[in-house]
């Protein structure tokens, strides 16, 4: 079991979208993986991502790898946390 494994939630701490929810969708390498908020629910793109970049959460969503965004977006409804992938979190340092 890895730390970011596929359906993992995570958070962006670094870039443009930096406090948005997603969704890891595959592993790359040890370094990166790609993610997707999907777009329409948080306003993270598909793309690849250094796992420097994230902040993983506890939940897990069971989606398999390569998952579309319409399935992604299916599972986050179905674990009832659609309005916690609308909200931004601020960090304050």
């Amino acid at each position: 079991m890895n730390l970011y494994d596929i359906g993992r939630i995570c958070v962006k701490v670094v870039g443009r979208e930096t406090g948005s929810h997603c969704v890891i969708v595959e592993i790359t390498d040890d370094s990166y993986v790609v993610i997707t908020g999907p777009k329409n629910l948080s306003g993270v793109r598909r793309r690849n991502c250094n796992t420097r970049h994230l902040e993983p959460l506890e939940t897990v969503l069971p989606i398999s790898k390569g998952a579309d965004d319409e399935s992604v977006a299916k599972a986050i409804e179905e674990a009832g946390l659609t309005d916690k992938f609308r909200q931004k979190i601020r960090f304050e340092f």
